[in-house]
């Protein structure tokens, strides 16, 4: 496990390289928010993480996640989840997470809307879109991201605050800019189709959050440049 002056030396050249994104961008950068990707990293390296000032988590399992939210139940951390979401595990995942950025289908958006009624909390949502037309990625096809976003709208214990994208895994960063700007653009047009501002762009990660940055992405979501390499 990484120690704990390593960890800070890596969230501030991350975060070194958020600004410096921003500055091309000629965008502030307190309006990038960093997610830190802590799946398959034990609750001691996310308190270590925490220790150095970083306060947003991303996991990706919530059979994962939860007996870590019980062990840093005092460490002022905010939750968000990532990853796939099982219909069966929307239970669990409602109000425990400040964001769950992975809302692909009607039958999700309509489970997690019940929990959410039940628990009478209003869950903060993003749409995955596969920009791609990847066939194995999860994400709602860029055709039906309207009609996805307007019956989430339409759900009154959920608030749609925006998108998120997983582009294909490629070898170039830049080479991933094509997809980050068009989610941009889809997230334009359901702006204006909807009448209401969806802020959140959730996209780029540790190789590639430049270009994600450069094309208007507001939350990163970075695990390895801060944690290492995962052992599942």
């Amino acid at each position: 496990m990484n120690d704990e002056a390593d960890m800070q030396r890596r969230l501030a050249r991350v975060r070194e390289r958020i600004v410096r994104a921003c500055g091309r961008a000629g965008r502030d950068p307190a309006g990038v928010t960093l997610v830190a990707v802590s799946k398959f990293h034990p609750p001691q390296a996310v308190a270590a993480l925490r220790a150095c000032g970083q306060r947003i988590f991303g996991e990706s399992y919530v059979q994962e996640a939860l007996p870590k939210m019980e062990a840093l139940a005092d460490a002022d951390i905010q939750w968000h989840f990532i990853g796939r979401l099982q219909k069966n595990k929307a239970k669990f995942a409602v109000g425990r997470f400040a964001l769950i950025h992975t809302v692909d289908s009607e039958e999700l958006a309509r489970t997690l809307q019940k929990r959410a009624l039940a628990a009478d909390v209003v869950q903060a949502v993003l749409i995955q879109v596969n920009v791609d037309d990847e066939p194995q990625k999860a994400g709602v096809a860029r055709a039906r991201a309207p009609g996805l976003a307007e019956a989430v709208v339409g759900m009154a214990n959920l608030d749609l605050q925006g998108l998120m994208v997983l582009p294909r895994a490629l070898d170039d960063p830049q080479a991933a800019r094509p997809a980050f700007a068009a989610l941009r653009a889809v997230r334009d047009d359901l702006a204006a189709r909807l009448g209401r501002e969806l802020p959140v762009l959730s996209m780029g990660m540790s190789g590639d959050l430049e270009p994600a940055i450069e094309e208007g992405a507001t939350h990163v979501r970075v695990g390895t440049d801060l944690f290492g390499l995962r052992h599942a």
